[in-house]
């Protein structure tokens, strides 16, 4: 099912037939750095594909010319009428504006159906990400020190990381 169409992209829910392009990013080291996941195996990616499918806060990017799938934005409901983004995309995609483009779209999208706020967080290491919420608008409205791991060292010891939190509010500009 078409969500939302841009001059060079189809925002879909994701299908079946996304797996090897799936894969293709999901498997990428440097693609997943600042997720809360390692690369993922064919057949982890096979599972995360059916949770895909199941669920309406993944949002499948694919390129109008070639239908190729290259990535994906998340949003994802919370309370008080907002919505939390996020993107991956496939690094043989980066530097193109898809991502702004689709986000892009989907924020307009949000807004026009009554969201008040869009928020984001991500890694303060993570530069190509916070340039391109400022990009799209957002503005920082936080730097948690050390607030959450998703990893631990050989010790099992947590490895703590700052997050920035980005937002957006309807009728910013």
């Amino acid at each position: 099912m078409i969500l939302a169409e841009t001059e060079r992209l189809i925002l879909r829910r994701y299908r079946q037939e996304d797996l090897q392009d799936l894969y293709e990013y999901l498997s990428d080291q440097e693609v997943v750095e600042y997720e809360p996941y390692k690369p993922l195996t064919f057949d982890e990616t096979k599972e995360n594909l059916q949770w895909r499918i199941g669920t309406n806060e993944m949002i499948a990017v694919a390129l109008k010319h070639s239908h190729k799938m290259i990535g994906n934005v998340y949003l994802g409901k919370r309370e008080f009428e907002a919505l939390e983004i996020g993107f991956v995309f496939n690094r043989h995609y980066w530097g193109h504006g898809y991502a702004a483009e689709s986000c892009g779209a989907l924020i307009r999208q949000a807004f026009a159906n009554g969201v008040h706020r869009i928020y984001a967080e991500c890694d303060p290491c993570n530069m190509r990400s916070w340039k391109l919420l400022e990009t799209l608008g957002f503005r920082k409205e936080a730097c948690f020190r050390k607030n959450v791991y998703f990893w631990k060292d050989e010790h099992g010891k947590a490895i703590w990381k700052d997050t920035f939190v980005y937002a957006r509010l309807n009728g910013d500009t």
